[in-house]
């Protein structure tokens, strides 16, 4: 699979979905085909982002902060397993900077790191699947 992203802007993501109360994803996620990409890079079928959103309207949308935390620790491990130089987002960096950096456009910072580790692992496997080509 070609992936044609590899330059996205993670951080005006973040600050986007951060100002738009997580709307933005909602339409960027299946209209970009990020989706897609996530399932193929990750080996499965990943929950639709938009089924994680409704499910964290009753629990302060906590249930989103999970899943995007489980994804982005999943997409480290793929990246140490290509080979990817970090830094890379895991769990822990994704929770940490939508709770405790809050106020400080952490949110923003969480997406931005996922989106660099996704555009790096994207990258590496557009290049291996030139090389075999």
């Amino acid at each position: 699979m070609k992936y044609r992203h590899t330059h996205r802007p993670g951080f005006l993501f973040g600050l986007v979905d951060f100002l738009t109360a997580g709307l933005f994803f909602l339409l960027y996620m299946p209209l970009s085909g990020l989706q897609e990409e996530l399932d193929g890079i990750l080996g499965r079928k990943t929950l639709p982002y938009w089924k994680a959103y409704l499910r964290g309207i009753p629990n302060l949308f906590l249930y989103p902060l999970f899943w995007m935390g489980r994804i982005a620790e999943e997409l480290k491990e793929k990246a140490v397993a290509l080979g990817v130089e970090g830094p890379y987002t895991s769990r822990r960096h994704m929770i940490g900077w939508n709770t405790l950096g809050l106020l400080l456009f952490g949110p923003a910072v969480a997406t931005g790191r996922f989106f660099s580790t996704l555009n790096r692992v994207e990258a590496e496997l557009n290049r291996r699947d030139k090389e075999q080509a």
